[in-house]
Formats: C-alpha cells, sequence, structure tokens
C-alpha cells in the first residue's frame, strides 16, 4: 500500500556505555518519525536484536565487551544486509584496529560529531534504506 506519510525509521543504538546508550535513545527517539527499537550493551546482543526488531539504521560502537563492532558489523550484515550501519566511535578506536581493517558497516561518525550531524546521517542512511525496500 503506497502512502505519503513518511514512515519510522527504526534505530537499534549500540553501545557498552550506559550514558551514551540512553543520550542516543534519548536525542534520536525525540526526532520526528524516527524510533528507537533497541539498546544493545555489545555487540551478541545487537546481533540478536537485530533478528527480532529489524532495524533500518544501526548506531554501533566499535570496542564492546563480549563481541565487539567490528565482529558485530559482519555478522548482522549476514543477517540483514539491508540494514544500515554507522560505525560511532572515537578516533582511538578506529586507530586500535586500523582504519584499513574496516568493518561491515556503511559508515564511520567519530564519537565527537555535532549531535544534529548524527541525527541527519542516521535519517540519510535510513532513508535510503527505505528506499530499497
Amino acid at each position: 500500500m503506497l502512502s505519503c506519510e513518511p514512515s519510522t525509521l527504526r534505530v537499534l543504538v549500540v553501545d557498552d556505555h550506559e550514558l551514551t546508550r540512553m543520550t542516543l535513545q534519548m536525542v534520536l527517539s525525540c526526532q520526528k518519525n524516527m524510533q528507537v527499537v533497541g539498546l544493545a550493551t555489545n555487540g551478541q546482543e545487537a546481533v540478536d536484536m537485530v533478528k527480532d526488531h529489524k532495524p533500518d539504521v544501526i548506531v554501533l560502537d566499535l570496542q564492546m565487551p563480549v563481541m565487539d563492532g567490528w565482529t558485530a558489523s559482519g555478522k548482522i550484515k549476514e543477517i540483514a544486509p539491508d540494514t544500515q550501519i554507522i560505525a560511532y566511535s572515537s578516533v582511538e578506536d578506529a586507530k586500535n584496529k586500523g582504519v584499513s581493517d574496516i568493518g561491515s558497516w556503511d559508515v564511520f561518525c567519530k564519537k565527537d560529531v555535532p549531535t544534529t550531524e548524527l541525527i541527519a546521517l542516521v535519517r540519510e542512511l535510513g532513508s535510503a534504506n527505505h528506499q530499497l525496500a
């Protein structure tokens, strides 16, 4: 069924730091046509949540316990190839693995980016995902 109404972007937030998770949830949930469908504390939780919540966009930290973002991004793309992944991490995290060891994400975003830019990036990737559907 075709609709002129914009659909709601489904976002999954994955970060092992509670304050980061809660802040991202608050900021993203307040946006029009955007819904945070889950919060995960590590990559394994993210992989499990993707199966149940089918997010359009994932904001994924790279350095986490249990399963890191590099590993999780590959597993997520295997089960949900159209899900857009933003690797959301500090420059130090990226340097630890090296940019050449890029994971299976769609774009890298530093954690010190202005909030408005992160929101715009989520919308941009989410819109691309909805056009694929």
